[in-house]
């Protein structure tokens, strides 16, 4: 599933900086041997994998529903056939029964948030209405002994089901289908009709194992599933004017499809090219009537989900995996976006990520890939995906990537995502990231450090990974649940072990668990004992606890004081989690060199020093060069012996700004810019937004964020004077006296004006010396307005434009710090603007490109203000 809304606010909000300041290195508690709380055993071996005797539950279903698209409700009945293959006899069942969640007296409508919440309830239903719960034992059938407890049905058996035995559920049921389920499941009315996105559609077994007997965490929203495995076959009864699709294959297409569509569907099984199956104009001269019963197969999984509409445009492609097998990818979606940016290249994108995935990792197991265009942001079930409809060009990849690569994490893979996000959440994002880069020779890829991002995996609403979705904090469950356990392993596989060991390691897990359900103890014993590498340092202080990483430079001297005789260079960790060591090394002489250092240089304290063959003087080390660490305090990372310039004679703070204010308004003045209209495209992650700002000098502004991968406005901020309104993720913000002092500073069109205008306001300095910015020398100017907001500016020595911003904490605030780079200076009714900026804050990049900027367009009180997404 994928969850970008905490990702998002960290631009948007002030969240709290790692500091770099923090207890002691404790070499014992990081190597203590002891990390293992029991041995391996007959069910669980020690290596990581399955044991001899493990054994797991299956339940196969067979599903007869209807789809009351008045009413839209859903009716059916389902037959589960139940295998005991643990080694006790079981005396009662559990079911889940998720759509009681969309009931108002239900334990998740009580424990998440009201208002615009992700997970909250939108509108009520009646959940689960069951008719009749009847159960066969032997021959013998009769009605079930049950009570529901809310998300939860509880079967008592009138005799044990033994050990090897099996027996028969069926459930006759109907529900409301809920239009905003919580984004897994929804109802969306288009231009041409509704749209059905159908998940948790019927009762479905509890997992029975060997860790904790039934798994009966309630669904309050957060927390995803744990399924048993089984084989499913469905039909589902629609009109007849619509497009049905579902997890695994149409086993009816003779009865399902036009002969002109079962040609095309034959055509695109044999096309590495999209084919339409369905086009615009086929769907619109639809004129079917009554209705039509689909039938589906899926073989070995752990869930069903499927869609249906009337205006589904439907086209499809071949999927070559490994062994000459072939699939099929196809996508199901809406005219409101079936152009070439948006879901034209949906097929394309299933088609390429899955092909890479079944190659580098473990084959693709179901016969049709199905991306489903509706309501829902981005959730994934076996062999279909359901993302926004409104995604386009790298949004639209990012989900259709992210959703489909859960169809290795969990839906192979078969862990715990109630209990361990993680595990599914994290290895998907992991493995995300290096289809991306593999996608179409990385149209969609962007370099992103792990130094540069770690800043936003410790912000004041850290906690360790090794906790439930449910319990984990709405402010951080998608670095805990996505970001930072895919950071752990793009550190295990670049830096602690290297690609090589990582990938035969990864891969065996995958093996050994496919279609198994492994805790995270398992993983963590497959990969030490895959890779030949002790780990359980690297597992205690990501995942377990909130360790931190500080490297940092001590001491250069050289051996009798002669840089021919070697360097010695001492380094030092800082914080409490341990981190192999690259260092860079340039002599004087212009060699450079690389040392990489085991991390078991710490395992006896905090210093290390250790020798280097130089022939001249050292001019710089410098500790992780590439960004390949999480280092929260780059201050101590470089030791440089650099002679510094000073700034040219004459050079004053205001003189700086004056230069500016003519490089970019010529023979005006910066206050003759009276109001200004920006509408820009950013990207963060992955995530495209757009961004909408206006201003009138000199203190009306106005903010819009809109993400289109998940059609909603997550950011408005309006202000006029001392009056402030703020908006974040549909909510409004009460913005404290000193925050709104801080959104004033930082949101004035050209502050230099301001700083010009309002000396007895301001406190400026100009740096004795210049400072480089991206290869270009500038004057360094520091100004701190009587509200305490502190800016730190670069101006080019040569030209005046401003190069970058860096907004520096007040003394004792938690805000981070927020540097801002400006290029590509251009002219706009006179006035020189920057249309590409880079922000970096808590280590996220957000790259903006400006679409359109308009400048003293007599802009009215009541343009500026003017909402302009409408989700």
């Amino acid at each position: 599933m994928t969850v970008k809304y905490p990702l998002t606010l960290l631009l948007l909000a002030a969240s709290a900086a790692a500091s770099a300041q923090s207890p002691a290195y404790d070499h014992r508690q990081a190597f203590a041997p002891l990390f293992y709380t029991s041995n391996g055993n007959e069910y669980r071996a020690a290596d990581g994998t399955p044991g001899p005797r493990y054994w797991q539950n299956a339940a196969d279903y067979n599903i007869d529903a209807s789809l009351d698209t008045v009413s839209h409700r859903i009716t059916g009945t389902v037959t589960i056939t139940y295998r005991n293959n643990s080694p006790q006899a079981l005396p009662f069942l559990w079911l889940q029964l998720d759509q009681q969640h969309f009931r108002e007296d239900s334990r998740g409508t009580a424990t998440i948030p009201g208002g615009n919440a992700r997970f909250s309830n939108k509108e009520y239903t009646k959940g689960f209405e069951l008719s009749a719960v009847k159960v066969t034992q032997g021959n013998k059938q009769s009605n079930a002994d049950y009570i529901t407890t809310d998300t939860r049905l509880q079967v008592r058996l009138a005799e044990p089901l033994k050990s090897g035995a099996s027996l028969q559920l069926k459930i006759d049921y109907a529900y409301t289908i809920p239009q905003y389920g919580i984004d897994r499941t929804s109802r969306m009315k288009s231009r041409n009709g509704w749209v059905y996105e159908i998940a948790q559609w019927y009762p479905r077994m509890a997992v029975y194992d060997d860790v904790l007997g039934w798994n009966n965490l309630p669904y309050l929203g957060g927390g995803e599933f744990y399924l048993e495995y089984g084989d499913f076959t469905y039909s589902i009864t629609a009109p007849a004017n619509m497009i049905v699709a579902g997890s695994g294959e149409l086993t009816n297409p003779g009865q399902a499809l036009s002969a002109k569509e079962q040609a095309q569907l034959t055509a695109a099984k044999n096309s590495d090219k999209t084919v339409f199956i369905r086009d615009s104009l086929a769907m619109k001269n639809t004129t079917a009537t009554g209705t039509r019963t689909w039938r589906f197969s899926c073989k070995n999984a752990r869930d069903v989900a499927w869609a249906a509409s009337a205006a589904f445009i439907w086209d499809a492609a071949r999927i070559n995996l490994p062994g000459n097998k072939k699939a099929l990818a196809q996508s199901v979606y809406i005219a409101e976006n079936s152009g070439s940016s948006g879901w034209a290249r949906s097929t394309e994108y299933v088609k390429g990520c899955i092909e890479h995935y079944s190659e580098k990792w473990y084959p693709y197991t179901y016969p049709v890939a199905t991306n489903v265009a509706g309501m829902v942001g981005g959730m994934e079930y076996p062999g279909i995906v359901f993302c926004s409809y409104r995604s386009s060009n790298g949004g639209l990849w990012g989900v259709t990537n992210h959703e489909f690569g859960h169809n290795w994490f969990p839906m192979i893979v078969g862990s715990n995502e109630r209990k361990y996000a993680w595990m599914d959440e994290g290895f998907n994002t992991f493995i995300n990231g290096i289809a991306t880069q593999n996608f179409n020779n990385g149209e969609y890829y962007t370099k992103s450090s792990v130094q540069q991002q770690a800043p936003r995996m410790f912000s004041k609403f850290e906690e360790p990974l090794m906790n439930t979705p449910d319990v984990i904090g709405l402010n951080y469950i998608g670095i805990a649940g996505y970001y930072k356990p895919a950071m752990g392993l793009n550190l295990l596989r670049n830096v602690i072990l290297g690609n090589d060991r990582f990938d035969y390691a990864f891969r065996k897990y995958i093996d050994a668990w496919a279609f198994k359900h492994p805790t995270p103890y398992d993983f963590f014993r497959s990969m030490e004992n895959g890779s030949g590498e002790d780990l359980s340092w690297f597992w205690r202080g990501w995942f377990f606890n909130n360790w931190k990483l500080d490297q940092g430079i001590e001491k250069v001297a050289y051996r009798n004081d002669d840089p021919s005789k070697g360097a010695l260079i001492t380094i030092r960790n800082y914080n409490q989690l341990p981190m192999p060591v690259i260092v860079a090394i340039t002599q004087a002489n212009g060699k450079t060199d690389t040392v990489q250092l085991p991390v078991e240089i710490w395992q006896r304290g905090d210093t290390w020093t250790f020798s280097y063959p130089s022939a001249t003087k050292l001019v710089k080390v410098q500790l992780d060069p590439e960004g390949q660490l999480p280092d929260l305090n780059l201050k101590n990372n470089t030791w440089e012996e650099v002679a510094e310039k000073p700034v040219s004679a004459g050079t004053t703070a205001t003189s700086v700004l004056q230069q500016y204010e003519k490089a970019v308004a010529g023979n005006k003045h910066l206050s003759d810019l009276k109001d200004l209209s920006l509408n820009t495209i950013a990207d963060a992650d992955g995530t495209e937004w757009d961004i909408v700002i206006r201003a009138i000098q000199p203190d009306k502004f106005y903010k819009e964020v809109f993400i289109p991968a998940i059609n909603k406005t997550v950011f408005v901020l309006k202000a006029a004077g001392d009056s402030f309104y703020c908006e974040r993720n549909g909510k409004e913000t009460i913005l404290t006296a000193a925050e709104k002092a801080s959104e004033a500073d930082k949101n004035r069109i050209f502050p230099e004006a301001w700083y010009l205008s309002h000396p007895d306001e301001v406190k400026m300095e100009l740096a004795p010396e210049t400072a480089m910015v991206n290869g270009v020398e500038t004057n360094v100017v520091t100004v701190a307005t009587t509200n305490g907001t502190i800016f730190k500016s670069f101006y080019d020595a040569k030209t005046g434009l401003k190069l970058r911003t860096i907004q520096l904490p007040a003394q004792e605030s938690e805000s981070p710090e927020i540097q801002t780079d400006y290029s590509v200076y251009k002219a706009v009714n006179g006035f020189q603007l920057p249309f590409q900026q880079v922000t970096m804050i808590n280590g996220m990049q957000q790259r903006q490109q400006v679409k359109e900027a308009l400048v003293n367009t007599h802009l009215t009180k009541q343009q500026l203000f003017k909402k302009t997404f409408q989700p």
